[in-house]
């Protein structure tokens, strides 16, 4: 593996990191920011900013008006971004919308593509994935997957309830797992001002760095035409482990770059606050927690780093992303907290923008699959793995 950036990456990481600090970082105390998320108002004002700078959805396909960006050069783009809380809204990186992209452009159809991938590559419009449901429907469990697609002549009939559906509010359109008439899982695209898309309220959670929020979703007696279909009838599970395998990994970029602004606070704090007649970081306690925020970044860096090297190279990377979304969750909260304990009353006030990385990091052990899951899923295969072994 090699992770040396060409002379070209390294002027656009450059790019990225001066435009995160000199014109995102100066909006990040704008009132426009609600418990939802930012406004849409303020969205489209941070995106203007990166299509002027030619930073706009850099991880679109060339064709589509992106960069192309390999699996590696996100991971350097996309923690650039995550260093302020608006950097992947203003790069039109953040989920859902990135993982839409990378799924719609392996999968959609050429007319898909032109009616609703381009508009959102041109960050124009905003999407949401609805496949999350409410008990007894399917959460960590896709197979308990309860929302239904029933065929009535050219069009399907979708009746079911999703909830954290992420960016809800405001979507110009959804992807929609549904189960179809042969029992498989079945993807459908629809606009989002069809008869029958409701939006049922917004879910109140801790983190609000998602335009859109999180909300409850319904859909009563939603027509799609059977030609929204994404991708084919019954392969639904197939293409989420396209979409989630490297959005799970986006994610792990995104939050580096998050731990990565906490830590430099911290840091900044502890060398200047004085305590006890010496600096607040030549005390071993708060010096050793700096330093071990410095081993999981690291620990964490190489891990997405080598999951993205494998899919890279064209492979599934399954389980390196399960591995590398368990190791970066955990390694970036442990950082974050830290961070916020070397602040101290800062840390967990308003006044310092650690509290509310802290706030918007804690999902991420949860979200594209609890860690405990993830887990589960590792441990099957390493059983699996060595009873081959002994057969052998």
């Amino acid at each position: 593996m090699n992770f040396e950036l060409s002379d070209e990456f390294k002027a656009l990481q450059a790019k990225v990191r001066s435009f995160i600090r000199d014109e995102v970082m100066p909006l990040e105390s704008d009132p426009r920011q609600t418990a939802h998320g930012p406004t849409e108002e303020l969205r489209n004002e941070l995106v203007a900013l990166a299509r002027k700078n030619e930073l706009l959805t850099l991880h679109a396909s060339r064709e589509m008006g992106g960069a192309g960006l390999s699996h590696a050069a996100k991971a350097v783009i996309f923690e650039e971004a995550g260093y302020s809380p608006l950097g992947p809204t203003a790069l039109n990186i953040h989920a859902p919308d990135e993982g839409n992209v990378h799924l719609m452009d392996v999968v959609a159809s050429e007319a898909q593509k032109e009616r609703w991938l381009r508009p959102l590559v041109e960050g124009k419009t905003r999407s949401c994935f609805a496949m999350t449901e409410p008990s007894p429907g399917a959460g960590s469990d896709p197979s308990m997957l309860s929302t239904t697609a029933v065929r009535d002549g050219d069009d399907y009939i979708i009746n079911g309830t999703k909830w954290f559906i992420t960016g809800a509010e405001g979507a110009t359109f959804a992807i929609i797992m549904t189960r179809t008439d042969d029992g498989n899982a079945t993807m459908f695209l629809t606009d989002t001002d069809r008869p029958g898309f409701i939006v049922d309220r917004m879910m109140d959670v801790m983190d609000s760095c998602f335009t859109g929020g999180h909300g409850v979703v319904r859909f009563e007696n939603l027509r799609v035409p059977a030609t929204d279909i994404l991708g084919e009838i019954g392969k639904g599970f197939r293409y989420a482990q396209v979409r989630l395998a490297p959005a799970r990994l986006t994610h792990c970029m995104r939050w580096l770059g998050a731990a990565q602004r906490a830590h430099d606070e911290a840091c900044r704090y502890a060398s200047t606050r004085e305590s006890f007649g010496k600096r607040l970081g030549e005390h071993q306690g708060v010096g050793f927690m700096l330093a071990d925020n410095e081993m999981d970044m690291l620990t964490t860096r190489l891990a997405i780093m080598h999951c993205a090297w494998v899919l890279d190279k064209g492979e599934r990377g399954n389980t390196e992303s399960s591995m590398a979304k368990v190791i970066s969750s955990e390694g970036i909260w442990r950082v974050i907290d830290r961070s916020v304990q070397v602040l101290g009353g800062q840390g967990v006030s308003g006044e310092n923008i650690v509290e509310k990385i802290f706030k918007d990091a804690r999902g991420f052990r949860i979200y594209d699959g609890p860690n405990e899951v993830h887990r589960m899923s590792l441990a099957r295969k390493i059983l699996a793995r060595n009873t081959d072994k002994s057969k052998g």
